[in-house]
């Protein structure tokens, strides 16, 4: 008999309470629901499996542990960039790198950060698949947990990507990278990936008028607002004074005033959609199609869905995937300046077009594979909810992080950056207004995030010197206004 026919109550192994947890149609449309707009776009790169690393061994603790392999290494089409991850760690440990290069440094007189380059591009590459796992981890984790906890839990781990790159990057005083890696992260969920969302839903169904629930895009855009609100107020407060320096202390008390009510906002903002107003979040449709998708795979068109490795595996698989993302964003903020120096690329672009790109480039292609399915209120949940959390949660809690360590961060994104920020909040709520979709809003979007893209690709402020455009255009201002 084929192991994928073999019930769950035969195969006790498969969790380590034998108790198998389901969640039934009837579930779903309650308040069962385990799986958010988050959890469904990395699903899309999941494999089902087929238990092909079992072996006849009846002995249940190594089956367990093959099932743990089998699900959370190979069950994902992104499994082979685990490999990028020795690869970085021998990279920078025993100079595995500097060996495989070394005859292109003799040959072409390549520089010294050449080798750095490597590890970075390595750490980039293994982060990818971590930030795809961690969602499908949550997602078990809610099946034992109820879905209450499980949002919950998705999200604080939703962006823990960024989180922890920002922390180290801290640790280290590169406050400019921690401000441009978060900036990029919101221009690339609201801008690319909303664009090919739309661009790429628009082509695959022009026959068919696409329509999406206003509500969860109008909540998401007043959150947004509000995150501009407090990113432009301490860049205005800058200029309201006859010395930039006189500022610098009062902006730094407003930016961990304004973090603090950003984060009880945050709060109040999962309450409403976890408790009060959760169905702005979960549109019927959604539920309709993953129903469908279920009955088609299902043995008896019943449609359920199961946990497939336990609550403590789930449990520990998280915090050792954790622990890695954690090893990895420390080998990225040690050496992106020298990939900056050795790619001719500034850090500010590499911060803000590159880190966000492949660090949640699962998330990003789910969206756009429910895009082409005409699903567009999962794309608009993954691009505007990253966005948000990011902006709401992850933002200000780097500003009190950096308090607590004694670096002096505040809200004070310059004048391009925050300019940036604003135009593409602006942008994007003009774009979902209207509750329908087509393939020029999706151009739209795109041709802004290259141009910002471009922007930042000539730009060259020093890493080390991130206030210089803000008094350079104090001083011209105070210049123009003298004459």
């Amino acid at each position: 008999m084929d192991s994928r026919q073999i019930t769950q109550e035969q195969q006790p192994w498969l969790l380590e309470n034998g108790d198998p947890k389901r969640l039934t149609k009837e579930a779903r449309h309650g308040h069962g629901r385990s799986r958010n707009v988050h959890n469904l776009s990395t699903s899309s790169l999941r494999k089902r499996s087929g238990y092909t690393l079992l072996s006849k061994d009846n002995r249940a603790c190594l089956q367990t542990v093959l099932v743990n392999i089998q699900e959370v290494i190979l069950g994902t089409k992104l499994s082979i960039l685990f490999s990028a991850i020795p690869a970085a760690i021998l990279a920078h440990y025993f100079g595995l790198g500097r060996l495989a290069i070394r005859g292109f440094v003799a040959l072409f007189k390549a520089k010294d950060c050449l080798f750095e380059a490597w590890i970075f591009i390595l750490s980039l590459l293994g982060l990818t698949p971590l930030a795809e796992r961690v969602s499908f981890l949550t997602e078990q984790i809610a099946f034992f947990t109820g879905p209450t906890v499980g949002g919950l839990l998705n999200a604080t781990c939703g962006n823990i990507t960024e989180l922890i790159i920002a922390i180290f990057a801290l640790s280290n005083n590169q406050i400019a990278v921690v401000k441009y890696s978060l900036l990029g992260s919101i221009l690339s969920n609201l801008l690319l990936v909303l664009g090919t969302s739309l661009l790429c839903g628009g082509i695959a169904n022009l026959g068919v008028e696409q329509k999406y629930d206003r509500r969860q895009a109008d909540v998401n855009s007043l959150m947004l607002l509000l995150a501009l609100l407090c990113h432009s107020l301490p860049l205005l407060f800058t200029y309201s004074a006859a010395s930039p320096e006189l500022t610098v202390e009062p902006t730094l008390y407003l930016s961990r005033t304004a973090s603090i009510v950003m984060l009880g906002a945050y709060v109040v903002y999962l309450v409403f959609q976890l408790w009060t107003h959760r169905q702005f979040f979960e549109a019927e449709d959604v539920w309709q199609f993953l129903e469908a998708e279920d009955e088609g795979l299902g043995e008896n068109n019943e449609a359920e869905e199961e946990a497939v490795i336990g609550f403590w595996s789930a449990f520990a698989w998280l915090a050792g995937m954790t622990v890695f993302i954690a090893w990895l964003s420390e080998y990225v903020v040690d050496t992106i300046e020298d990939a900056s120096d050795s790619w001719g690329l500034s850090v500010s672009f590499l911060s803000i077009i590159l880190l966000p790109i492949v660090g949640n480039a699962a998330e990003h292609a789910g969206a756009i594979i429910f895009a082409f399915k005409n699903k567009l209120d999962i794309s608009l949940g993954v691009a505007l909810g990253s966005a948000t959390q990011i902006a709401m949660f992850v933002v200000p809690l780097c500003v009190i992080v950096a308090w607590i360590m004694g670096v002096k961060m505040d809200l004070n994104f310059n004048i391009l950056e925050t300019g940036s920020l604003a135009l593409a909040i602006i942008v994007t709520a003009f774009t979902l207004q209207d509750g329908t979709s087509h393939y020029l809003k999706g151009l739209i979007l795109l041709l802004c995030y290259f141009v910002i893209g471009a922007c930042f690709f000539v730009q060259r402020t020093p890493i080390n010197h991130n206030d210089v455009p803000n008094f350079t255009l104090k001083l011209v201002t105070d210049s123009v206004l003298s004459t």
